[in-house]
Order: structure tokens, then sequence, then C-alpha cells
């Protein structure tokens, strides 16, 4: 099952299709993963706040 490699949540097939590079299976970030983002190949923190 894909899960974030930021935090390891589970997340579904759909969204790893989706917001995972295409070479990867499992996403960076995850909507569990408050206030980080995607920067090109690392996950760094938002440089705002994120509301949700």
């Amino acid at each position: 099952m894909p899960e974030c490699q930021n935090c390891g949540s589970f997340v579904t097939t759909a969204y790893a299709r989706v917001f995972a590079p295409n070479e990867m299976d499992h996403p960076r970030v995850c909507p569990n993963c408050e206030d980080m983002v995607r920067d090109g190949a690392t996950v760094r923190k938002a440089r705002s706040a994120r509301n949700t």
C-alpha cells in the first residue's frame, strides 16, 4: 500500500498516482503533513501557514 515518505500515513493509490513522481510509488508529502510542501526533489517547511 502507498504511504507518505514524510510521515508514514496511508494514502490511496489514486493519490500516489497523481502526486508521486512517475518513477516513485510513494508521495513525499500528503494532506496529513501540515505545513510541509514539495520543493523539487525534497520536502521543506511551508513559508506561510496553510489554512485548511
